[in-house]
C-alpha cells in the first residue's frame, strides 16, 4: 500500500497544533537531528485517514517504535493497551516528567512509553538539552 502524500499545508497545521513538539516524547522540533514527522496515528494500513484527526507530529525515534502498531502490552498489567492517542487524550493524564525521564501513569501511558522506548539515553539527552533552554 502506498503512503498518501502530506501536503505542506496539512504539514504547517499538524506543526502548530503539536506546538512544534512531538506529541508523544515533547522533544521540540530545532533540538533533533533529523526532523520531525507527520504521523499516522491509525496506520492507513488499518483504514487510518490521512486527515488533520488522525496525524500527528512526532520525532523520528518514536515514529520509528510506533511503526503501524496501535497498541501493545501493558508492562505492569501484561493485558493489550492502546497506545497514547493525542488527538483524544490529555498528555498529562497520562504521562509525568520526572527530571528527564517519561513515566506511565496509566496503562495508556505505560504501555506508551515501553513500546516507542521514551526513556533511552538518545531521548533523555534531548529532553535534557531542551529543558535547560531558557525558553522551557
Amino acid at each position: 500500500m502506498s503512503k498518501t502524500r502530506i501536503s505542506a499545508a496539512t504539514r504547517r497545521f499538524v506543526e502548530e497544533r503539536a506546538g512544534y513538539r512531538c506529541e508523544l516524547c515533547l522533544v521540540p522540533i530545532d533540538i533533533t537531528f533529523f526532523p520531525h514527522e507527520v504521523d499516522h496515528l491509525i496506520a492507513e494500513k488499518h483504514q487510518g485517514k490521512t486527515e488533520p484527526e488522525n496525524l500527528a507530529l512526532v520525532c523520528w525515534r518514536c515514529n520509528r517504535h510506533k511503526g503501524s502498531d496501535l497498541g501493545s502490552f501493558d508492562p505492569l498489567t501484561r493485558q493489550f493497551c492502546f497506545l497514547f492517542n493525542p488527538r483524544t487524550q490529555i498528555w498529562s493524564e497520562h504521562f509525568t516528567l520526572q527530571d528527564h525521564e517519561i513515566l506511565g501513569t496509566t496503562p495508556e501511558g505505560r504501555t506508551t512509553v515501553s513500546l516507542l522506548q521514551l526513556n533511552t539515553n538518545q531521548h533523555k539527552t534531548e529532553r535534557q538539552r531542551f529543558m535547560a533552554s531558557p525558553d522551557m
